[in-house]
């Protein structure tokens, strides 16, 4: 037997080099690493990076990694939320998974959703072509998301709110990583809007309802916790917000595919000639591998662990290298070209496609909203197709500096 290495904690702390480098600072260094995994220090604390399909099947073992205070105050304030579902473990956390697996797992509510987002973006599109003005595609659609997912959550009228809502999630999401003014913007869209959410649960609570096909807003408002007791309004309020701004972030996706089209355009076409939607299902899960989204995830080493011959102390912390392993060519062939049919030839890549983690949604920490992901983005990536629109000159560049990042220009069309 190989003996174990052992853990020997580096001096250097890469906090400052994540925060400043994003998207390439962890695949390069996974690059550089001699051996299995790459060590160093975040956040003042010991961790390990690793990737692949199996480093995933150990990630997500709750036996190995555990979540509750491996998340930093600063990503709870801004972009989870204290209390959330993502802070759990063990049958707390299954418990509460429970009541996003019956609200984002199910087909009619899927599919439900995904003609909200059709109609509403049309609506966007003809309003849009009336005024004769260019269309920023983020922007727009952010609030076209924002009000789809408020009727299809049961959260109530009127519609000049969703702007407002569609801001402050955009913000959660933009300032959870970074410091300063945009952190700071994070923090206080959060406020907001965990408020407004807090009293639209206490209002459900206060009506009675034998509805046996509760709303998302009506579901949340009443799950109870393991002990029997109704959430706190406030973590139920976190709940109804882990539901509304990951649907809300999608646009970022939608930018992504947006940007997939005008640089490679013979995908229109195929989208156009395709009535079965193969062609925007595959296009949607190559927008998701292809271009940057999350970083990373971590969590804690629940025990002393080995990894592939590298020794893991207790309370390391674990980072699983999302963008790295999208990218790995020893999983994806030309990893940096757009590549739709390579989704084409198989159903399913549990645990090589991870641009929102790992795992069994059902049991562990992936993101039960994944499906959702996936059928609105395949919604969107065909609605895009059909629609005509020229793209003006503007600034498409990039940065994988930033975290989460966009085009420049956030790209701007301009309807037919």
């Amino acid at each position: 037997m190989i003996p174990s290495k052992p853990f020997a904690a580096p001096l250097h702390d890469s906090t400052l080099g994540a925060l400043t480098r994003g998207y390439a600072w962890l695949p390069d260094r996974m690059r550089s690493a001699d051996g299995a995994v790459y060590r160093t220090r975040l956040l003042g604390r010991p961790a390990v990076a690793v990737r692949g399909p199996e480093a995933v099947l150990f990630f997500y073992d709750e036996e190995h990694v555990v979540r509750k205070q491996a998340l930093p105050g600063p990503v709870l304030d801004t972009l989870f939320g204290r209390g959330a579902v993502h802070t759990l473990d063990g049958d707390a956390h299954r418990a509460r998974k429970a009541l996003f697996m019956t609200l984002l797992k199910d087909d009619e509510s899927v599919a439900h959703l995904c003609t909200l987002v059709r109609r509403r973006w049309r609506d966007a599109m003809q309003e849009a072509s009336r005024a004769g003005e260019p269309v920023v595609l983020f922007d727009t659609a952010a609030e076209v998301l924002a009000l789809a997912v408020r009727d299809w959550a049961g959260i109530p009228p009127p519609d000049a709110e969703a702007a407002g809502l569609a801001h402050d999630c955009v913000a959660m999401v933009d300032g959870f990583a970074a410091p300063g003014l945009r952190h700071l913007r994070a923090r206080r869209a959060r406020t907001r809007q965990e408020n407004a959410m807090g009293g639209l649960v206490g209002a459900v609570r206060e009506s009675p309802t034998d509805d046996d096909r509760p709303t998302a807003l009506e579901a949340v408002a009443r799950h109870r916790n393991l002990d029997g007791e109704l959430l706190d309004t406030h973590t139920a309020a976190v709940e109804l917000l882990n539901i509304v701004r990951p649907t809300i972030a999608i646009a970022w996706f939608a930018t992504f595919a947006a940007h997939a089209l005008h640089r490679w355009p013979h995908h229109r076409k195929l989208l156009r000639a395709d009535p079965t939607g193969k062609h925007a299902l595959a296009c949607a899960h190559e927008v998701r591998r292809f271009y940057p989204f999350a970083p990373f995830v971590g969590g804690l080493a629940a025990r002393d662990l080995t990894w592939r011959g590298e020794r893991i102390e207790k309370g390391t912390m674990l980072l699983l290298d999302l963008y790295g392993q999208n990218h790995d060519p020893d999983l994806w062939a030309h990893p940096y070209r757009f590549e739709p049919h390579r989704f084409s030839r198989a159903a399913r890549f549990p645990d090589g496609l991870v641009p929102q983690g790992g795992g069994d949604p059902a049991r562990g920490h992936r993101c039960p909203g994944e499906d959702i992901t996936v059928a609105v983005l395949s919604t969107l990536v065909t609605e895009l197709a059909e629609l005509e629109y020229s793209v003006p000159a503007q600034d498409l560049t990039i940065p994988l500096s930033r975290v989460p990042t966009l085009p420049h220009s956030g790209f701007v069309l301009s309807l037919a």
